[in-house]
């Protein structure tokens, strides 16, 4: 009976977690203007300062972990903290929440678009939206530079990046920001696995 009784309320509380999960996701999802890289600023709010899910280190590996796999960075950053939250049911609903109301939102849009884009105060509020988006994605950057380990190298990565961003931008060069994120991996693991491992190991 104990077992019973204590299985049944590990499965009440998984499925409580799971719902907290989701609705957290699905508001997130709701709010989130500007696609993923804006989504940082309320994730950062959100799991880290309300909810304490995760702390600030683990929310910038979250985003280097879903910046460097396939998809997109919402999805992914719900799926993992989903699963660390209240696992695979936890992943699956978090992946769930985040992505159904775009889904329902632009579903409903789509059978009306051509009126829906020729009212002049859509058109206008598309307009301070695009700003207000850029600052979310501008203070979110700003705030996870704080959490970044300020060696020569991170600075030395985080220079060189803005330049070769800013000359992208202004000579409209062919260059993928993968190439980006694996030039910086490459460095990482030479500088940080190799040569400073060496020198632990040698004390």
């Amino acid at each position: 009976m104990r077992m019973k009784k204590e299985r049944g309320k590990k499965f009440k509380s998984s499925l409580l977690e799971t719902l907290k999960v989701f609705l957290t996701f699905f508001k997130l999802g709701l709010f989130s203007f500007g696609g993923g890289t804006a989504m940082i600023s309320l994730l950062d709010d959100e799991l880290v300062n309300r909810k304490k899910w995760v702390n600030k280190n683990e929310l910038v590996e979250m985003i280097a972990i879903a910046e460097s796999t396939p998809g997109p960075i919402a999805i992914n950053m719900a799926t993992y903290v989903g699963f660390n939250r209240a696992g695979p049911l936890g992943s699956f609903f978090a992946t769930l929440g985040v992505v159904l109301p775009s889904f329902i939102i632009i579903f409903i849009i789509s059978l009306f678009l051509e009126q829906f884009l020729a009212f002049e105060v859509v058109q206008y509020a598309f307009k301070g939206i695009q700003v207000a988006v850029v600052f979310i994605i501008f203070k979110a950057g700003f705030s996870l530079t704080k959490n970044f380990k300020k060696d020569w190298v991170s600075i030395t990565l985080f220079v060189l990046t803005l330049i070769l961003e800013i000359l992208i931008m202004i000579f409209a060069f062919e260059f993928s920001s993968i190439y980006l994120i694996l030039i910086g991996g490459t460095i990482g693991i030479i500088y940080y696995g190799l040569i400073i491992g060496r020198r632990q190991n040698k004390k």
